[in-house]
């Protein structure tokens, strides 16, 4: 999430425009942000949630949610979205926890739980991933980063039959941008490991968590203001995050058909063999190219009602993978067991 600013700070979503009125495909008038005034604003989950089954037996049902803070998730009826959405797979980011969980009823849902618990300080960051099927390895490092520090807590990838899956809680350039160099080093190593393992046999890579960027000005409100002075909507951020979706490919030169890979220059954004890289999908984006969706609001400033929002959490794909989707949402009437909503995916790997 951005970092939290005080309410006279000069770039706080309080400050944000009414939104601008549009058309839609019918021609009515509509605001650009559906959220704005009919969105539950309630404080805790209700008791009772339904979602449609999944679309076919054989797909996999991912979600990914922020909880902010296990424990308080939990006080506010973390339990029954977990219980309705029933998802194969269960990502979890700014968990908050110490140690693993002792919850028997996840535990009997998901026998298969894999923590990654920050080490630099207590009740910060967190991620995990939770499977009813047991996956064939899996990781808490971000490989090659100098730091192993700020890595902790904030990654896991895990090796399935079919796909790569990494879970991710992204560093947060911080308040005032003070932890953007921070962030676009994490954001270096992020990227060889994704194309890495994007680049391992036929196996595609699906990540998925809280990214912490906003690629585009419709994906959070108030852009203009927020543009190059608050976390996750920065040129740095935005253009490492349009870099990893489709890097670039230079063509050798007549002299050299096959250049040898360099080390980056200081500022690039990519340490990936330009060669060797494959393209990603942001999923929902994908199947809502115009639409304002947001997953992430702010507790202050009653930004929920008001819609001032963010679309932080994601599902990226390697696009080979891409036809294999069957249904991406944002889980907006999710609101009171976090100040980020679910997300979910169903995928299908057919067997050739």
């Amino acid at each position: 999430m951005p970092p939290k600013r005080k309410a006279k700070s000069s770039g706080s979503d309080s400050d944000d425009p009414a939104p601008k009125k549009g058309k839609n495909s019918k021609g009515k008038a509509t605001a650009p942000n559906p959220t704005a005034s009919n969105q539950p604003t309630n404080k805790l989950l209700p008791v009772t949630i339904q979602f449609p089954p999944k679309k076919t037996a054989s797909s996999v049902r991912i979600s990914a949610w922020n909880v902010c803070g296990l424990a308080a998730s939990q006080k506010k009826g973390f339990k029954y979205y977990v219980e309705a959405e029933d998802a194969d797979i269960l990502v979890l980011t700014e968990t908050k926890v110490n140690n693993e969980p002792v919850d028997p009823a996840l535990k009997a849902r998901y026998p298969n739980q894999y923590w990654a618990i920050s080490t630099q300080r207590k009740s910060y960051s967190g991620t995990a991933i939770l499977c009813k099927e047991k996956p064939l390895s899996h990781s808490y490092s971000l490989p090659d980063h100098p730091n192993p520090e700020i890595a902790s807590g904030r990654i896991v990838t895990l090796e399935f039959e079919s796909f790569w899956l990494v879970g991710t809680y992204v560093v947060n350039a911080g308040e005032k941008l003070k932890t953007l160099e921070e962030k676009k080093e994490w954001n270096l190593y992020l990227a060889r490991h994704l194309h890495d393992l994007d680049s391992r046999g036929s196996k595609g890579v699906i990540w998925t968590g809280d990214l912490n960027v906003a690629p585009t000005e419709l994906d959070l409100s108030n852009g203009k203001k927020n543009w190059n002075t608050t976390a996750g909507y920065t040129e740095a951020e935005t253009t490492w995050f349009k870099e990893l979706l489709s890097p670039p490919q230079p063509e050798p030169s007549a002299e050299q058909e096959n250049p040898p890979p360099t080390e980056p220059e200081a500022g690039t954004t990519s340490i990936v063999e330009p060669a060797k890289v494959g393209k990603f999908v942001d999923v929902w984006r994908h199947l809502n190219p115009t639409e304002r969706k947001y997953s992430y609001f702010s507790y202050r400033f009653n930004c929920r009602m008001k819609g001032l929002g963010w679309r932080l959490d994601m599902f990226i794909l390697s696009e080979r993978i891409l036809d294999a989707v069957k249904m991406c949402e944002i889980r907006e009437e999710i609101y009171g067991g976090s100040d980020h909503c679910p997300i979910v995916m169903e995928i299908e790997f057919r067997s050739t």
